[in-house]
């Protein structure tokens, strides 16, 4: 998905000031806890002229609060970007790291370049091309962390949602993918999706089981 541009920052004619203006960009994932379907995540530059309000962790909203948040902040931002990584991605890196890898790519994607970028929680994606620090539950502490975990937790409620049309039969629409006890029971009745993430416990041991059964 593409960033919304921003207008171009403005040089100080006066030597004396000569300090850069700090452009801050918030990370955040969402879906590290499903056993089905990609991982989302998003990177957000807010503009501190033009708020948006009632920002929060995306977990503290209700669905319809966080789908009228999102294309506000898409508006109001100076620059967002979405990314996602794999099913294939996360059982092939595990999902810490798939998860990082998002907001890499997230961050990389934004049209405006930060000079310092916030990530939720207490891990920094590597490789990336400016300062960083982790913030534990900043989600819920940091405007531009809190835009980016509503961007990415529609972006991703929205591609489970395509994906229930392809296999309803697990009800992806009910728990986006998450182990609820009905998720585990049609994944039981229906057997492995091609979406669902073959190193989680769950998937791994029904996999295990119909391969015994094969043997």
């Amino acid at each position: 998905m593409s960033s919304k541009m921003a207008d171009s920052q403005t040089l100080s004619l006066f030597p004396e000031e000569t300090d850069t203006v700090e452009i801050i960009c918030g990370a955040d994932e969402a879906g590290r806890g499903p056993i089905a379907g990609p991982v989302y995540a998003a990177a957000v530059v807010l503009d501190p002229d033009n708020p948006v309000e009632g920002l929060k962790d995306s977990k503290k909203l209700s669905e319809k609060q966080r789908d009228a948040l999102a294309p506000e902040i898409k508006q109001k931002a100076k620059a967002w970007a979405i990314a996602s990584c794999t099913t294939e991605e996360i059982d092939q890196l595990n999902i810490l790291w798939a998860s990082m890898l998002a907001m890499k790519r997230a961050i990389e994607a934004l049209a405006v370049k930060p000079t310092i970028a916030l990530i939720d929680g207490n891990r920094i994606p590597k490789g990336l091309a400016m300062p960083a620090e982790a913030i534990v539950k900043g989600d819920d502490k940091v405007p531009e962390i809190s835009a980016a975990s509503i961007l990415a937790k529609t972006a991703r409620d929205a591609v489970m949602m395509e994906l229930h049309a392809q296999y309803p039969e697990y009800g992806f629409d009910r728990h986006k993918g998450y182990p609820t006890a009905y998720h585990l029971q049609q994944l039981e009745k229906h057997g492995v999706s091609p979406v669902h993430r073959r190193s989680y416990a769950p998937v791994r041991r029904l996999l295990e089981k119909q391969t015994l059964k094969e043997d």
